[in-house]
């Protein structure tokens, strides 16, 4: 099992990818959506009476060139922030953003950030330029914590904050935009990327299953948190996917073999099953199949 507080494997800049979200740079994904491309993807929800950004890149110089991008796309008095689990590139800008910024997080989230944020920022800060963009990073409490939904309107547009359970973190995050038909769904939803099982506390089988609630929101559009952008099709693709590898794994299972031959086994096949996925952590997926069904 990975270790708790291992940085995710694509929660890293890729090779030749900055730390650093780029100015100007921003893309109309909706009517009312934006995004900032980078690490991480940071979504813009623009409305009539107030604008809502879906996480602040990595420390407060990240989280001031969010605020300014927000603010060339809209200059509503009120901005909202939310965030979708708590790992620095996600969470840890805040401190960029102006007063009187209204920021809004899960209970569970928030729990798990209190618990577990700093030790994440010291991991992340072992890069030298990670290390000067999260220097004097401070966590501030939310403005507004919810259980397990809340509705923003921001006029003329709504965006549903959703906790689903547990997949990547135990506080995963999942904003859905009206009229829009676009889900901003953090990590949970992601262009034929390997599903990254955060530590001790992350489960397949939850993922799953969260996957499977989204089916009906049959969204338009999709805003991963890292790679690339997509259609509503994302669901189902990631949803087939990752329910043929877990029933896959438990066949092997009742046959007795064990995690690592099956993880194998099920590692030749998906390579000519799905030829256009990642194959690296697949049989990681396995192994986590074994040890969430004993």
């Amino acid at each position: 099992m990975v270790a708790a507080l291992t940085p995710a494997a694509h929660a890293r800049p890729q090779q030749g990818q900055s730390p650093l979200l780029p100015e100007n740079a921003t893309t109309k994904v909706s009517d009312h959506v934006y995004v900032i491309m980078g690490f991480p993807n940071v979504g813009i929800v623009v409305g009539n009476h107030a604008t809502l950004v879906v996480d602040t890149g990595l420390g407060p110089r990240n989280g001031a060139i969010v605020a300014r991008e927000a603010a060339k796309l809209s200059r509503n008095s009120t901005l909202y922030l939310t965030t979708t689990h708590f790992h620095p590139e996600h969470a840890a800008g805040e401190g960029g953003f102006p007063p009187g910024t209204i920021l809004i997080r899960p209970a569970v989230q928030q729990a798990e950030l209190e618990k577990n944020g700093m030790a994440m920022v010291e991991q992340f800060s072992k890069s030298p330029q990670n290390k000067d963009l999260l220097d004097g990073v401070k966590f501030r409490a939310p403005d507004i914590v919810f259980d397990k939904e809340i509705t923003v309107d921001l006029g003329g547009v709504t965006a549903r904050l959703m906790w689903m359970g547990t997949a990547h973190t135990l506080g995963d995050e999942l904003i859905f935009v009206e009229p829009d038909k676009t889900l901003l769904p953090g990590d949970v939803v992601q262009n034929k990327m390997i599903p990254n099982l955060y530590g001790p506390d992350s489960r397949l089988n939850n993922w799953i299953k969260i996957l499977g609630e989204l089916r009906p929101l049959a969204p338009r559009y999709i805003v991963p948190d890292h790679g690339s952008l997509g259609e509503g099709s994302l669901i189902e693709q990631e949803y087939t996917f990752l329910s043929d590898l877990q029933t896959r794994a438990l066949e092997l299972k009742s046959q007795g073999k064990s995690a690592a031959d099956a993880g194998q086994t099920v590692a030749a096949e998906f390579k000519t099953k799905y030829p256009d996925w990642p194959q690296n952590g697949i049989a990681g997926l396995v192994a986590h199949v074994y040890s969430e069904n004993p």
